[in-house]
């Protein structure tokens, strides 16, 4: 019975990430995405709630262990204005810097994904930087609504502190503001907002959904990010099911310099396939999408599902040698490592 009990509670606390109290959502015209009231994917995600309790009831929950004393390695520079660097924090909180602007992506620097801070899914692993080693944040960009990509202490936090420009799907403005961020930009697909100097992003297509409370299911739109540098484009896969929004967005901006993409929170792949890629998924997408590096992101921080703490850094070493690339086609980092990519140069 104890063993039932502690899987029921596991199962339940995982499920706060994406359940919790909002009334936000987006109000506007028809779309081949959205029908008035929700957003939708061309292949839908169709879970109910006997799934949720089938999972929790048949679980193969593998166990995490909390790192303790752990050494970030040195704090990112200020700026860069030659040349690009990328910087995994953690989840999908990634820094990229380029011609002196500075973006985050997805920030957490909670110690739970949750909207209660002594219960949901803890931290196993400090941020490969501390919010106090961040240089100035220039922009933010979130996927979408979920409480391990979108963290309201920490968008509190980056709000107060630097007065970046927030950048989300649509529907998140009013919970952005009122969160304290007074510079926001929400965009469709395919929308392409203006940063500073010579950058620009694109909102680009994800298989997701969105959801913080019992009835917001899906009127937040769930995004990915196409960020064009000088030195080339980055891919901010955000969170995603593998899908042919990849092929699309290949055929429509090229192929990326780097592509940041998930490859954890992934077993049992019978509920979580639709929603999340496993690593030989990410191999695929980054084959799609014509990258010329790609990292992962989504790992290694909070436990979301079954498989175990190493696992999706093994089981990428393991596609990617399938796929015929090479290890530094696609790289499970770690925490607070930090990637520099050179202009081209043109001959």
């Amino acid at each position: 019975m104890k063993t039932s009990l502690h899987r029921v509670f596991v199962g339940l606390t995982a499920a706060l990430a994406t359940a919790g109290c909002s009334s936000y959502g987006y109000k506007g015209p028809v779309s081949d995405h959205f029908d008035g009231e929700r957003f939708y994917n061309a292949e839908p995600i169709e879970h109910e709630f006997g799934d949720l309790l089938r999972w929790i009831r048949t679980r193969d929950n593998h166990p995490w262990e909390r790192v303790e004393g752990f050494t970030p390695p040195a704090p990112p520079p200020a700026r860069v204005t030659e040349g690009l660097t990328v910087t995994w924090i953690n989840h999908a909180t990634v820094l990229i810097q380029s011609d002196g602007v500075n973006i985050l992506t997805d920030p957490i620097f909670s110690e739970r994904a949750s909207p209660f801070s002594w219960l949901g899914p803890r931290r196993y692993h400090p941020p490969g930087v501390a919010f106090e080693d961040l240089p100035p944040i220039d922009v933010v960009l979130i996927s979408h609504a979920h409480y391990d990509h979108l963290d309201r202490p920490t968008v509190a936090r980056l709000a107060e502190r630097f007065d970046p420009l927030f950048i989300a799907g649509l529907g998140l403005e009013s919970w952005l503001r009122d969160t304290g961020a007074t510079r926001v930009v929400t965009a469709d697909w395919w929308d392409t907002v203006d940063l500073p100097a010579a950058l620009s992003v694109v909102a680009a297509p994800a298989r997701h959904w969105s959801r913080r409370g019992v009835f917001d299911r899906n009127r937040t739109l769930w995004v990915s990010y196409w960020i064009n540098t000088p030195v080339g484009a980055v891919y901010f896969a955000g969170d995603t099911g593998m899908a042919p929004h990849f092929d699309a967005i290949a055929a429509r901006l090229g192929a990326p310099r780097l592509a940041l993409l998930p490859i954890g929170a992934y077993e049992p792949r019978w509920f979580m396939e639709q929603q999340h890629m496993n690593p030989a998924d990410a191999v695929a997408a980054h084959q799609a999408l014509g990258a010329e590096q790609s990292i992962g992101i989504h790992f290694g921080t909070f436990k979301l599902s079954d498989e175990g703490q190493q696992a999706p850094a093994r089981a990428l070493a393991t596609a990617v040698e399938d796929a015929g690339l090479v290890a530094e086609d696609f790289i499970a980092p770690e925490f607070g490592q930090r990637f520099e990519f050179e202009a081209r140069i043109e001959r």
